[in-house]
């Protein structure tokens, strides 16, 4: 029997698939039985338009007109929005309105813009600065000067060929010698290095091979959209995940098109906020993707006098200088110094070139006489000090750049008459000098460079620094501070059911650090710092092949996140970790004496036989590493929102950074005993063992099934209409006890910092008083609640518990899903 479809307006839980060549639409309706199985309501798609060949992501976009050739296309996207709808599911995809692929051999809309010019149909399609590099559009793709290159460019008829690259030729240039054919050029080719400070066109970060798109123009808007749009209308596709947001020149301005021509769709956007910055309340969508959750989520499992301990036990061992890696906001301000002045230097020039015309030319004495360079240091000054991705105002200097900040960045000033140059720039940041269009881009330029800014120094770059606690160093986290209290998470969730109750959540996805259940492992080890601190001690005393003692560091937690795993995918991703890093080693300045050694030092050592003392510790402490992957399900699973679960993770999922957390994972037709990745090491089942604290009986694929179940089939107890009631246990354990009730129907109460509790003796007599009625064990079905239970009781079997109010005062429970 087909069972009735839920209503495609808002989800109940969605289920993210990565979509690639060898896993196509088909291999995805393939599986749709299997997740149809575990209580989704909709599957969410990573892009589905045509990308670069071979792209293993698709967030290289190269034709919005058309579904994906290599994944089936736009029949074999139809035929599996059809398959999903027999069994009750909609679709959900990933949309990349802010940029496109740098590859004008597949972008055929770039080959006609660098063919024709600025004169070109499609010029406003991309964010070009024609104005500098002689008109040129710069290609950094030479591997070399040009001198040392120029034998391999080649012309072949009306096209120039340099290795696997083709450009169009302008037209009657082909029979040019290469001097003058290069200057008749639209573009200009060049050495790949020049992208740091040359480049004149908006890239996505810092990715060179990626063109910003003017999505603000209204026929850019319909040209990139009509295809998802039509998609949408037709029922194929029911909501949409916007992905980078605040890379955009009016956010607001697009998400308000978006909503208008979708009829109003569930949408939600990939915007990461810091601690305490609240969504804007003018843009129509649903809410985040769901980082704001998953720093919540986490820092209920951190235990936060363990954190300083294991921070201070880190700088003993490492000896990090603190704007290396020892204090966590030093570590970030250099890194972002670094950015600015290397990967980013070509946006804060054009940047700086936009406020100096724009000072130059005002009528407001305040604005004249500000030289290019001050501009420049007060800029930078400014970037490095805004603590958001992006300001949203411009109007609130506590929202945007707060006076405190410019206070600072006065300071760091030597002169006076430097600091009347901060102010000038933050004061135009602030809008305080009108809106006529030199303000607005100006505006909208540092906007669009803070978040480029935000996103390289703290997380690809500070994140690799400073490494106290890895399981801290995650998208929209705050590795200073990562811990919270169940009072902060209580008054989140209830923020969250009032204002944005359709909001996403999420734990792992394709852009974590490391999945949620390797960081779960982690979090134990800020319970037991010196216990982790001894065991250091123990496989490093030698102290012979190691490159350097934060790296070292790294890698043991790596190992003890990840448990016992194929070498090479810990070598890859600490390889990564120390390009990312750059102390000592980068992506475009490499050390190979330096890479060699960590790769040395990761076969001898953490994948050697001193890291069995490491899987051995955490061994011993897998019932705590099991309570808190079970805890951290289950709260994600029934905190306000709707709950995203990424592919293969509703079973025991420990992956790295990309690409290893975007490993294929081979669904079984039917209902199976679980999923596994190509090598079984990335998938499993944990079963845990015995605890005097904790019962362990239940799995993490049991967890999760039962709550998507129930969230289908109670969908007004998690819905826009639902409640949050934090619930509060009493006696020696309550602090251990994270419980709460949605809409008087369904409780949660999971165990946190359970080593923790089992040094201090257990639960003891702690009990949890429990809403009027009786409670049914949904995991543990027969079993049933009411009144002041004891909590040692109710964690009997397992150290998480999911109840639903049973039916009637005295009511048998109601059937297990």
């Amino acid at each position: 029997m087909t069972p009735e479809r839920p209503d495609p307006a808002v989800p109940t839980a969605t289920y993210r698939l990565q979509l690639r060549p060898d896993f196509p639409f088909a291999a995805a309706a393939a599986a749709v039985p299997y997740l149809a199985s575990l209580g989704v309501s909709h599957l969410h798609l990573s892009p589905v338009l045509e990308a670069v060949p071979g792209s293993p992501h698709g967030y290289d976009v190269v034709d919005h007109a058309r579904v994906r050739a290599e994944l089936g296309g736009e029949q074999a996207l139809r035929a599996l929005s059809r398959t999903a709808r027999e069994h009750g599911l909609g679709l959900v995809v990933d949309i990349v309105p802010n940029h496109m692929a740098m590859s004008p051999r597949h972008n055929r809309a770039l080959w006609e813009v660098l063919r024709e010019g600025p004169a070109s149909r499609r010029a406003r399609w991309f964010d070009i600065d024609w104005e500098a590099q002689g008109g040129q559009v710069l290609l950094p793709v030479l591997g070399g000067p040009l001198g040392t290159e120029a034998d391999l460019l080649k012309t072949d008829g009306d096209v120039l060929r340099y290795h696997d690259h083709a450009f169009p030729l302008r037209e009657g240039t082909a029979h040019l010698p290469l001097p003058q054919l290069l200057d008749a050029q639209w573009y200009r080719p060049v050495w790949w290095r020049l992208a740091r400070t040359e480049l004149n066109y908006r890239r996505f970060f810092s990715i060179s091979e990626l063109i910003g798109v003017r999505v603000e123009d209204p026929e850019v808007f319909e040209a990139t959209h009509a295809k998802i749009l039509q998609l949408l209308h037709e029922g194929v596709v029911d909501g949409l995940r916007v992905d980078h947001p605040d890379g955009l020149a009016d956010p607001d301005g697009y998400l308000r098109r978006l909503h208008e021509a979708t009829g109003g769709r569930w949408t939600v956007v990939e915007k990461i906020l810091a601690d305490g910055e609240p969504l804007p309340a003018s843009w129509p969508v649903a809410g985040t993707t769901g980082y704001d959750a998953l720093r919540q989520v986490d820092g209920l499992f951190t235990d936060p006098a363990g954190f300083g301990e294991l921070l201070g036990q880190y700088r003993r061992f490492a000896a990090p200088q603190p704007d290396r890696g020892g204090e966590w906001a030093a570590t970030v301000r250099r890194a972002a110094y670094k950015v600015l002045t290397h990967e980013l230097a070509a946006e804060v020039d054009r940047l700086t070139r936009v406020a100096h015309h724009l000072c130059a030319g005002s009528p407001e004495p305040a604005l004249r006489d500000r030289a290019p360079w001050a501009l420049r240091t007060a800029l930078r000054e400014l970037l490095v000090r805004l603590e958001v991705y992006r300001p949203y105002t411009s109007v609130d200097p506590a929202g945007v750049v707060t006076e405190e900040a410019a206070a600072a960045a006065r300071l760091a000033f030597a002169v006076p008459e430097e600091a009347g140059a901060v102010d000038v720039v933050r004061d135009l940041v602030l809008g305080r000098y009108g809106d006529g269009p030199e303000q607005v881009e100006f505006r909208t330029r540092f906007a669009q460079t803070a978040s480029a800014l935000r996103a390289k120094s703290v997380e690809d770059t500070a994140f690799y620094r400073y490494v106290p606690l890895l399981s801290a160093t995650e998208v929209g986290q705050d590795p200073g501070d990562p811990a919270v209290s169940p009072e902060r998470f209580h008054a989140y969730c209830a923020r969250v059911q009032r204002d944005w109750p359709a909001t996403g959540t999420v734990v792992s996805t394709h852009d974590t650090k490391r999945s949620a259940d390797v960081r779960a492992a982690l979090h134990v080890l800020t319970e037991c710092p010196r216990r982790w601190a001894d065991v250091l001690t123990e496989v490093t005393r030698t102290g012979g092949g190691v490159p350097d003692a934060q790296l070292a560091w790294a890698a043991w937690q790596t190992v003890f996140g990840l448990g016992p795993a194929d070498p090479e995918r810990v070598a890859g991703a600490l390889l990564k970790h120390v390009r990312e890093a750059g102390l000592h080693t980068s992506w475009t300045e490499q050390e190979p004496p330096y890479e060699e050694a960590v790769a040395r030092f990761v076969t001898a050592g953490p994948c050697g036989a001193p890291g069995e003392r490491v899987t051995a510790l955490r061994a011993s402490l897998e019932p705590h590493i099991h309570a808190n992957v079970l805890g951290t399900a289950l709260v994600q699973l029934t905190m306000p929102g709707v709950p995203d679960v990424y592919q293969g993770s509703e079973f025991e999922y420990r992956a790295l950074v990309d690409p290893d957390n975007r490993r294929a994972v081979d669904f079984p037709a039917g209902e199976p005993s679980g999923p596994g990745t190509g090598d079984g090491s990335g998938v499993g089942t944990c079963t845990g063992s015995s605890s005097s604290s904790l019962g362990v009986g239940v799995g993490k694929d049991a967890v999760t099934r039962a709550a998507l179940r129930l969230r289908a089939r109670r969908p007004e107890a998690f819905g826009d209409t639902a409640s949050y009631e934090p619930l509060a246990a009493e006696g020696p354990g309550a602090a251990h006890c994270v419980a709460f009730v949605r809409s008087g129907a369904v409780l949660t109460a999971v165990t946190r910092l359970s080593l923790r509790l089992a040094e201090a003796g257990g639960w003891r007599e702690t009990r949890l008083a429990l809403p009027p009625g009786r409670w049914a064990d949904v995991l543990e079905p027969g079993r049933q609640f009411t009144g002041r239970v004891r909590v040692a009781e109710l964690f009997e079997r397992s150290p998480v518990a999911l109840l639903e109010r049973a039916a009637g005062p005295l009511g048998p429970p109601p059937p297990h899903p």
